[in-house]
């Protein structure tokens, strides 16, 4: 039986994803070790590795077969369109894409005038304003503080994810218009669901009730 690959997002998500996993009977005592500098981290029993990269290149290396499972944020598979299966939405890390500024913006969403947006997910904004707003914006790619950029006259408005919301109200700006929700998804690469098919619907189902029994209690 060949090894099932899982590249999971650094950070919270990957915390979250190896207690979800554990609930399953999926587990890699190896991640658990703060203190380890291995890349790669291997249960024998399961024939299952796991690694973990960067937001956005956990839809690269599940595109290109380096991972067979991917545990990622929705608003990474929408920035990065690759050619992935989305199976499964965990629930957790959730939040929402929104198109925020100051409330004197709103007369320029709401009239679809010219505008400049500055943002970290430019192929999200350029979506979202494009295709189901039919408004002409000028897109301009932050790496940093979003927030900044209406504040100093670099944009109108911004397209960011928003959590509470604390950040922007400490800034004097609000919600204007809601893109999408947002919450970590797990993605499968598309051959690897055919070759390994029982195993990885057999996950994806078992992770499915869990999830709902959590729900429900």
């Amino acid at each position: 039986m060949r090894y099932l690959t899982f590249a999971l997002t650094k950070g919270r998500l990957a915390e979250k994803t190896l207690s979800l996993l554990e609930r399953v009977g999926v587990t890699c005592e190896e991640m658990r070790d703060k203190d380890s500098r291995r890349l790669i981290f291997v249960n024998e029993e399961q024939k299952l590795r796991f690694f973990l990269a960067k937001g956005p290149d956990v839809p690269t290396y599940v595109e290109y077969g380096a991972a067979d499972i991917g545990i990622v944020g929705k608003d990474t598979i929408m920035e990065e369109n690759r050619k992935i299966f989305e199976v499964l939405d965990l629930g957790f890390g959730k939040c929402r894409m929104c198109v925020c500024g100051p409330e004197s913006a709103r007369q320029y969403l709401r009239h679809n005038q010219l505008i400049r947006v500055a943002t970290k997910y430019p192929n999200i904004a350029k979506d979202y304003f494009y295709n189901r707003k039919n408004q002409t914006v000028e897109l301009i790619k932050l790496n940093g503080s979003i927030e900044l950029a209406p504040i100093v006259g670099l944009s109108e408005v911004i397209v960011d994810i928003v959590e509470t919301g604390s950040t922007l109200r400490e800034n004097g700006l609000s919600v204007l218009e809601e893109v999408c929700p947002l919450s970590a998804r797990m993605v499968v690469n598309p051959v690897s669901m055919r070759m390994d098919n029982e195993r990885i619907t057999g996950l994806i189902n078992a992770l499915r009730g869990c999830l709902t029994d959590g729900a429900a209690n």
